[in-house]
């Protein structure tokens, strides 16, 4: 009987697998004209194992900067079935990998492996923006439900992804040393829903609201939302990015003119001491920057009649110092 030869792991052959999907990325080499994005078939001439990559996990800084490559390129869909083709994929990210062929069987929706393509290949190129479109939805594989009439739902997938993120992460620190792009790729994972969840009823209110929530990743929310649009249908397309720059548009619109116009209505100080009894004096005007803050805050909406920031204090009289009404 022939002995069973076993293949230590080796670091090595790790990195030359991620080399060749780098190169294989970049390179972009001819396609059949006539086959959609993604649907290639790439055989990779090595295939590295999990055994390979822990044992190059010390050199996570170099996988990192290799899987950037893979994930910035121009052709980033084709560079991501490199990944797979060469063992990288489900060695280093298998919730990844378990989206491959989700989709197909008895109960079939769209193939979450070939949307993720698109996504990553629709995406500005933004570190932070490809790899959230990558990791997006990872968590429909743990939510997929059959309602009794045969639709597919994934409740709650966003929520379950952001988990799934922080423990792929604690098994394999791949943002190790940059905490405020992990946070963010994160945060993207948890709100990709938001935008498109967008209606024209929205009030100005809660469109403040939405931008204050999102803070500094708006921006990547919203190309994310749009690189999300994976449609095939033209006009649905061309709805959903309508949509999308719509809310872009009073987002933008409103913050100009919160910047113009005074977040206090003239004649509230003078409403504020009739209702609470006070005199004129510096504690009127202190009363008046803590509202702005808790305006700045979120807590009570900007340019509201002098009524409902009464109201605010009265409800808060404690808070402010002031007599109960």
């Amino acid at each position: 009987m022939q002995d069973l030869v076993v293949t230590a792991p080796d670091p090595r052959r790790a990195f030359t697998a991620l080399e060749w999907a780098v190169e294989h990325a970049e390179r972009a080499p001819e396609r059949d004209a006539a086959a959609p994005h993604g649907e290639g078939v790439i055989v990779s001439p090595i295939v590295a194992t999990r055994e390979d990559f822990l044992s190059a996990e010390k050199k996570l800084v170099d996988i990192r900067r290799l899987l950037d490559r893979v994930m910035m390129s121009d052709d980033a869909e084709r560079g991501l079935d490199a990944l797979l083709a060469c063992g990288a994929l489900g060695a280093l990210m298998p919730e990844v990998d378990a989206m491959v062929g989700f989709g197909d069987g008895e109960w079939r929706h769209k193939d979450v492996w070939k949307h993720t393509k698109q996504v990553v290949r629709q995406s500005v190129p933004r570190i932070e923006v490809r790899w959230a479109a990558l990791l997006h939805d990872i968590g429909k594989v743990r939510t997929r439900s059959i309602a009794p009439n045969g639709e597919v739902h994934f409740f709650g997938h966003a929520e379950v992804g952001a988990r799934m993120c922080d423990k792929m992460h604690r098994r394999l620190p791949i943002f190790g040393g940059e905490p405020a792009l992990q946070d963010t790729v994160r945060f993207l994972i948890l709100h990709h829903l938001r935008a498109s969840q967008y209606d024209h009823s929205w009030t100005d209110s809660a469109v403040r609201r939405f931008a204050r929530e999102m803070g500094g990743c708006l921006d990547d929310l919203l190309n994310l939302s749009r690189a999300d649009i994976t449609t095939k249908r033209p006009e649905k397309q061309k709805k959903g990015l309508r949509n999308i720059s719509d809310l872009a548009e009073r987002v933008r619109n409103l913050a100009e003119e919160d910047a113009l116009v005074p977040p206090l209505p003239g004649g509230v100080g003078d409403e504020i001491m009739k209702a609470f009894g006070l005199p004129p004096s510096r504690r009127i005007g202190e009363i008046k920057k803590e509202l702005e803050a808790a305006i700045e805050a979120g807590e009570v909406d900007p340019h509201q009649p002098c009524e409902a920031y009464v109201a605010f204090l009265a409800a808060h009289a404690a808070r402010f110092s002031l007599p109960t009404i």
